[in-house]
């Protein structure tokens, strides 16, 4: 990361809004959490579970919501959202490095770079590659023939980007990330032998995108798999050939979905989940965290497939009635068909 460097409130209200409250000299050189924080920090409350924090809190500012502003004398600045006004505060607190435009020595270059493009030691960038403006190539990356790479797009080392894949403007890819490895296609002969697809599409990341470590995108089997702007990928996951992720949605942690699943806008995916292939998932879907998706799901809201955690005895008693839910079912019908005929036999002629 980038060195922080130190606002005054001023500074701070006069570029990311919000009403100031108090001393504006006050100068913050970082965020911390309440308990932590000292005279050089800006805390926040986003929750108010946690205001009994405020009192005891050595934070020489505070971000609060408006409904919270009377509980502290300390400098204020006051947003609707200070979870968010938090995160866009630790953004200009904590730039990213620039570019230093150093090409390492050990690097192995085949295409023209822009002035100002950083290379690290050991790194390759194949032929015909597109790389923008202020981007940086982190040590040991891997750039293959006719790739290209948008403005102020960061690899962290160890990245390696297979032939022909298209990576969008300032996009973070973090250590271990492979962008465009063959898809896991393969037709079975009559000798149950596996034969080998060709893989002939691309990865095609969008704006805006990060990508944490050892995160896999496969490439398409024939058309596309697309990653669109905006979406933030966790550590280890798996994306498989021709998946379509839209704008703004968000996967946790180990995930992994299969090939040519399509993922709506603003979706969020929970960690672990696992999403089988050739599926659609609307538009503003919610997945919990572990859950199974067998199904299209075609309408927002949240989703979970798993029981919730309970001792291990309890557990294996509710599942030792779930395997008799068809018999207690047979039951069930039969007292009702039973029930029906006692009815149908009292009733007045």
């Amino acid at each position: 990361m980038g060195s922080a460097r130190s606002f005054l409130l001023t500074e701070i209200v006069a570029t990311l809004g919000g009403e100031l409250i108090g001393d504006g000299a006050v100068a913050v050189e970082r965020v911390a959490t309440l308990e932590n924080a000292g005279p050089d920090a800006i805390g926040f409350l986003a929750n108010p579970r946690y205001k009994s924090q405020v009192a005891a809190s050595r934070a020489g500012a505070i971000i609060l919501s408006p409904k919270l502003v009377d509980i502290t004398d300390v400098p204020r600045i006051v947003a609707d959202d200070p979870y968010l006004y938090f995160a866009r505060l630790a953004q200009l607190l904590n730039p990213p490095p620039a570019a230093s435009g150093v090409v390492a020595a050990t690097a192995a270059v085949e295409s023209p770079l822009p002035s100002g493009t950083e290379v690290g030691p050991g790194a390759w960038i194949g032929p015909e590659v597109s790389i923008g403006r202020d981007v940086i190539i982190g040590a040991g990356c891997h750039v293959g023939a006719g790739v290209t790479i948008g403005d102020g797009t960061r690899l962290y080392p160890g990245v390696s980007i297979y032939p022909g894949c298209q990576v969008g403007a300032r996009c973070i890819l973090h250590s271990g990330v492979v962008i465009g490895a063959d898809g896991f296609g393969f037709a079975r002969s009559a000798e149950k032998e596996w034969v080998k697809i060709p893989q002939t599409g691309r990865v095609v990341i969008g704006d805006d995108v990060e990508v944490g470590a050892n995160t896999s995108i496969d490439r398409g089997a024939i058309d596309d798999t697309v990653i669109e702007d905006g979406v933030k990928l966790d550590n280890q996951i798996q994306i498989g050939h021709n998946v379509r992720i839209g704008r703004h949605s968000i996967v946790a942690a180990a995930a992994a979905i299969a090939g040519s699943t399509h993922i709506g806008e603003r979706c969020m995916i929970g960690g672990m989940v696992g999403i089988v292939g050739h599926l659609e998932i609307a538009d503003d879907v919610v997945v919990s965290g572990g859950t199974v998706v067998a199904k299209s799901l075609r309408k927002p809201g949240m989703y979970t497939s798993i029981p919730p955690l309970q001792p291990h005895a309890d557990w294996v008693r509710n599942f030792s009635h779930i395997r008799h839910l068809d018999a207690m079912a047979d039951k069930i019908r039969a007292l009702e068909h039973r029930i029906s005929e006692l009815e149908e036999g009292s009733s007045p002629r």
